[in-house]
């Protein structure tokens, strides 16, 4: 360590520099690495710190290590010697990662031998400068010359920064002369006259408090928000990718590939037909629809269907139909056993290659990180080519032998399997094959079969690109570049398909769809609009850590969707009869109700008022405090959209004491005083029945043992679900459809639930008005 030291502080870094570079092992390494073969090309000869300077460049910012001992002999000759020029030099080998190095194209593209006189900085500055003088003239030094710099530079790319910088401000400086005191200031603000400084902290800090409070209209796609997703390649250019493999027939490959694709974009959405998609698959099919979308290219929707025991038709229709319900139509609709040859005849061709072999280890002798290596790791390939066959045919038992790869994923484990015995029927192929690929081999080719630009998965599946990248190298197949992204997780809840299964078993859920749930189908059946649910993925954003957050924010989403969209409409659930004893006609009243008050646009809707009417028992107090606003014996009450004020004549109890009507009188709103506030009620009205849903578990992290040690099920609210069988909910709802959203006047926003029937109405509570401010 103290060798290394000495050795950075030789070629110009300060001490500090120097000490924090040796605490990086690897960093270390490799700038001991580069400075021992510039010393050898100097002959052992001092490194002058300017040398230096670019060499620890090299060594932190080459992305192509096996070129750093190519552009160390530039910088040490001098043919580069700017950070301009090496800068050049990383982005020419980035485009260029294949031998041999064309000489002359590199010194072209990185300004070797170019030398920028003094006079041309003179005269190009002298240029710009005029072009800018008025701006100078009237600003003065309050001018941005960042902008001249910039120009400057355009035209004049291998000059010193240094000497641009020099004669940017000597020129400057000549035209306006030395500062004055008004110069010295701090700019004002043009519209407050006020300092910005001291208005611009204030105005920050308002603006970050406001950010989650903007209108969700801002987040409607995915390339709004896209993150980390705005680095990636461009179609053909899969080379420029860090860790992306080039091998020989890279190029060709990619040729082939823009030739069949057009240069589009190429994602697919590939799930397991085993279970229903969950809050996390939406943030998924978000992404590969919404990138290829937002690019004009093409979705997939594959089918990852090489595990026969778990996958059921049942499965194929749900995640087809939401992702349509997402708003999302895919390209094709492909399966992986729809390469089944294919992918047999790459497995024989990599056997044949010396690749792959079969082995006769049991799946328990081969699972963790570090298993005993399989003795038959270097059998003939002719023996592994008859086994394969044999497996093929059925001859060998379940379990008995799998193909393995001769390869080492980033985890570190070694050899994984391609192919397994499952002598289970395919839905698709019947009896055809007895022996079906694994995720590590089928993944990766058939993104290559099918033309894939974009491999786009979650963070899990990072520890698989090493693999991906050498599978489709080792049969010299075009390879596509795997881009990794953080999972979507939400708190207060659990999207194992083991866990919903075992929740479903123990009659704490009804089915997949229970709106309790956080899977697309449940959130679908609570009556999430999917517009919020994408909104809610495009404002997560994509990120390459994994981040939790919490059920609020979508139930935010949900909110601003619905309150543009769900019809108003008046609803009691716990009622207390009405009776007006100086109804003001003889007829029943009728009143047109706007059914989204804040737009016009959306129409009216009529409701009826009789003499007899229901409002809530809660909007009804014998004697109230002085808090209390609504209806008592003391205190009048309006009625909102009929302009009516009743007053209470007398009050009906049941043998209990329970309220259970009122008389009253009426009086126009425009007689009287108006009153404290306005209630709602129903009056022609049909009973309905409605379920109010709350969080199904009381912890943030339900499955976490330090949190809640019993496991998941015992942190179940049993009493998530309440329901009302006999709601009043006004006429105007009559005739509504399943998932038909409405919101119930001062409630929460309701959809019509699946169980409906021609006899009842059944509503599911989607969200309330408000989030419940007692959550934590």
């Amino acid at each position: 360590m103290a060798m290394n030291l000495t050795l950075f502080i030789s070629i110009g870094l300060s001490e500090q520099k120097a000490k924090e570079t040796v605490k990086n092992e690897a960093l270390s390494n490799e700038l001991k690495q580069v400075i021992e073969h510039a010393q050898k090309i100097n002959k052992g000869a001092s490194i002058e710190k300017t040398i230096g300077t670019l060499l620890y460049h090299v060594a932190t910012r080459s992305k192509n290590k096996k070129r750093n001992n190519f552009i160390t002999e530039y910088v040490v000759h001098k043919k580069i010697t700017s950070e301009a020029q090496l800068t050049a030099s990383f982005e020419y080998f980035r485009c260029n990662p294949l031998d041999p190095v064309d000489v002359k194209a590199f010194d072209e593209a990185c300004g070797v031998g170019v030398v920028v006189t003094p006079e041309e900085i003179e005269d190009t500055v002298e240029e710009v400068l005029e072009k800018h003088k008025d701006n100078l003239l009237e600003k003065r030094y309050h001018y941005n010359t960042g902008l001249i710099m910039g120009e400057v530079r355009q035209k004049l790319k291998w000059a010193d920064t240094k000497m641009v910088k020099s004669e940017i401000d000597m020129q400057v400086l000549d035209l306006l002369g030395p500062k004055t005191a008004a110069d010295m200031e701090k700019p004002k603000d043009a519209k407050t006259g006020k300092s910005k400084n001291k208005e611009k902290k204030p105005k920050e800090k308002k603006k970050e408090q406001s950010t989650d409070e903007k209108s969700e209209r801002e987040y409607t796609s995915m390339n709004q928000l896209c993150g980390e997703a705005l680095r990636f390649h461009k179609t053909g250019e899969n080379y420029k990718t860090e860790g992306y493999v080039v091998t020989p027939k890279t190029m060709d490959l990619l040729k082939q590939h823009l030739k069949e694709t057009n240069g589009e974009v190429r994602t697919r959405f590939p799930p397991e037909p085993n279970g229903i998609l969950h809050i996390g698959h939406a943030k998924a099919i978000n992404f590969n629809f919404g990138y290829a979308r937002a690019h004009g290219g093409k979705c997939n929707l594959r089918y990852d269907d090489t595990n026969p025991e778990k996958e059921e038709e049942k499965f194929f229709i749900g995640i087809r139909e939401i992702i349509e319900w997402l708003g999302y139509k895919p390209w094709k609709i492909t399966h992986s056993s729809d390469f089944f040859q294919e992918l047999y005849d790459f497995a024989v061709e990599l056997i044949k290659r010396g690749d792959a072999y079969v082995c006769h280890q049991r799946a328990d002798e081969i699972k963790g990180f570090n298993p005993p290596d399989s003795p038959w790791r270097n059998r003939p390939i002719e023996e592994s080519l008859q086994l394969f066959e044999d497996m093929r045919k059925g001859k060998i038992d379940e379990g008995d032998a799998t193909l393995r790869m001769k390869t080492i994923l980033e985890e570190g484990k070694k050899d994984p399997v391609a192919y397994r015995i499952k002598f289970t029927p395919h839905h698709r192929s019947g009896n055809d094959w007895c022996i079906y690929p694994t995720y590590d081999y089928t993944h990766c080719l058939c993104d290559s079969i099918e033309n894939i630009s974009h491999s786009l998965c979650t963070k899990e599946f990072q520890s698989r690109r090493s693999s991906y990248y050498w599978l489709c190298n080792a049969l010299d197949l075009y390879c596509p570049v795997q881009w990794e992204y953080g999972r979507l997780n939400l708190n207060y809840t659990v999207v194992s398909k083991r866990k919903i299964g075992k929740l479903i078993s123990q009659g704490i859920v009804s089915d997949w769809d229970d709106p309790r749930l956080f899977t697309l189908t449940a959130l679908r059946r609570r009556g999430f609009p999917p517009e919020a649910i994408n909104r809610f993925c495009a404002k997560v954003g994509v990120t390459m850590s994994q981040v939790s957050f919490d059920p609020s924010m979508l139930d935010a989403c949900v909110r601003d969707v619905l309150n543009d969209t769900a019809t108003r409409v008046m609803s009691v659930f716990d009622p207390i009869k009405i009776t007006i004893t100086n109804f003001p006609s003889k007829k029943d009243l009728e009143f047109d109700v706007p059914n989204i008050p804040h737009d016009t646009s959306k129409g009216t809707h009529k409701v009826r008022l009789s003499s007899t009417l229901f409002i809530e028992q809660s909007d009804f107090a014998e004697s109230g405090d002085s808090n209390f606003r609504r209806l008592t014996k003391e205190q009048p009450v309006g009625l909102k959209y009929a302009n009516l004020v009743i007053s209470v004549e007398s009050v009906l109890k049941d043998q209990s004491g329970k309220v259970k009507e009122l008389k009253v009188k009426c009086v126009s709103v425009t007689e009287t005083e108006k009153p404290k506030a306005f209630i709602h009620w129903v009056s022609e009205a049909i009973k309905c029945e409605v379920r109010l849903y709350e969080r199904l578990f009381r912890h943030q992290h339900p499955e976490d043992p330090a949190e809640v040690p019993g496991g998941f099920i015992t942190d179940c609210d049993k009493d998530s679900l309440k329901i009302i069988p006999d709601a009043l909910v006004d006429l105007s709802v009559k005739g509504a459809k399943v998932y038909d959203k409405f919101q119930f006047e001062r409630n929460g926003f309701y959809s019509v639930d699946p169980d409906t029937t021609d006899k009842k109405l059944v509503f599911n509570r989607t969200v309330l008005l408000k989030e419940d401010s007692g959550k934590k």
